[in-house]
C-alpha cells in the first residue's frame, strides 16, 4: 500500500509518501509545498491544490491521511490551517482516494508508542522506522511522513482484524 500523508498549512504544506509491505516501510517522496508570504489566501490555496493534484498523479496512492485540526490558540492559524486541510482533503477526494483523519496525539502514539512524544522523538523514530540516514526536511515534510505511516499502522492493524473476523 502507497499512503499519502498531509501536514497541512498555507505557507508550508507538507507532504510525505510511504509504501508498506508488511513491517518494512519506504520513503518515496516528501516535501513541502511552499508559497509566498505575501501571495493572497486564494492564490495560496490554488497553489496547494494544483501541486497536490500533480502529487497525486505522479505517485498515484493507495490512501491518505490528514492531521486534524482540533485546537488553535490562534483562531487567524486556525482557520487557515482549516482552508489549507479543506484543499488538500478536495484533491484527494477529486482523485477517488480514501482519506483519514488523525489527531497529533494518534499520530504521535502510532508512530513513536507514546502520544506525549515531542518532535525531536517523532523525527528520531520516522529516521529509524523508514531507515533513513537523515530526519526528512522541512519538519511540516517530517510531520507528513510521520501522518504516513500512521495511516499504514492503522491500514495494518484493520487487515488483521478483518482477517480474523473472516
Amino acid at each position: 500500500m502507497i499512503a499519502l500523508g498531509i501536514d497541512p498549512g498555507t505557507a508550508l504544506c507538507g507532504y510525505g509518501i510511504v509504501r508498506s509491505d508488511g513491517d518494512d516501510y519506504q520513503l518515496v517522496a516528501c516535501g513541502a509545498i511552499s508559497t509566498p508570504p505575501k501571495t493572497s489566501l486564494d492564490q495560496r490555496l490554488l497553489k496547494i491544490y494544483a501541486d497536490l493534484v500533480e502529487l497525486v498523479r505522479e505517485y498515484k496512492p493507495d490512501e491518505a491521511a490528514v492531521e486534524k485540526l482540533f485546537f488553535a490558540r490562534n483562531i487567524t492559524t486556525a482557520i487557515a490551517v482549516g482552508h489549507a486541510r479543506g484543499v488538500a482533503m478536495l484533491a484527494i477526494a477529486e482523485a477517488k482516494i480514501p482519506i483519514s483523519e488523525y489527531t497529533p496525539n494518534e499520530i504521535k502514539q502510532a508512530v513513536s508508542g507514546y502520544g506525549g512524544a515531542d518532535k525531536h522523538q517523532m523525527q528520531q523514530m520516522v529516521k529509524m522506522l523508514l531507515h533513513l540516514d537523515e530526519v526528512p526536511k522541512p519538519d511540516d515534510a517530517a510531520d507528513a511522513v510521520a501522518i504516513a505511516i500512521c495511516h499504514l499502522q492503522g491500514a495494518r492493524l484493520r487487515a488483521l482484524i478483518d482477517s480474523q473476523s473472516s
